[in-house]
């Protein structure tokens, strides 16, 4: 049996367990915050989540995660030429490293009740700004991020575009996801979707 660690507030989590459901795939799922105890650190070397249990071997890494359904699961949300498949990595890359992770420095502040520098604020403001140029050159929303059929881009950016918007409304008063032409359809498209109604109905609990 596959066991799938993580919680519902993880956008990582949540992009891998929705590729779990979109292959239909049987799995447990352990709720597990992230830890530096030992006996965690034996599957996830970091303490992050998600990990994914594989008969006794564990992944960590979303992208990782993604990659193992998607070759042995079944249900890909990856295209079937090599290039679209790259493209759409390609998309997954721009979400997390110029997106979710530009605004992360910030979410001591914007929603735990820390603060940051000003300086720190601008430079994640400087990164959103151009995370969010770069995708909206490379993505089509037609009506997807990469053209006309869901893939695993869309569901990195349905779980972690929303987390780089509530900082940007926050602290800059920005409407970040309105600045992504075509992001609100793509999320009222995904949300039509059994692995999205599943997850959102966990998360409400």
């Amino acid at each position: 049996m596959l066991k799938l660690h993580g919680f519902p507030v993880s956008n990582y989590y949540n992009i891998a367990k929705a590729a779990l459901l979109e292959a239909g795939a049987e799995f447990e799922d352990v709720r597990t915050m992230p830890s530096q105890d030992e006996a965690y650190l034996a599957v996830s070397p970091l303490g992050k989540v998600p990990a994914l249990e594989v008969d006794g071997t564990a992944l960590t890494e979303s992208s990782a995660i993604v990659d193992y359904v998607a070759e042995h699961l079944g249900g890909s949300l990856y295209p079937a030429d090599a290039l679209g498949r790259a493209q759409v990595r390609e998309l997954m890359k721009y979400i997390e490293l110029y997106i979710d992770l530009a605004a992360r420095p910030c979410l001591r502040e914007a929603f735990f009740g820390g603060t940051v520098s000003d300086e720190v604020k601008e430079t994640a403001k400087a990164n959103l700004k151009q995370g969010v140029a770069a995708l909206n050159r490379r993505a089509s929303f037609a009506p997807y991020i990469a053209g006309a059929e869901p893939t695993y881009a869309d569901l990195a950016a349905y779980f972690s575009v929303p987390l780089a918007d509530g900082v940007a409304k926050k602290l800059f008063g920005w409407a970040l996801a309105d600045d992504i032409p075509g992001y609100a359809g793509m999320v009222a498209k995904l949300k039509e979707r059994d692995s999205i109604k599943a997850i959102e109905a966990s998360r409400a609990r």
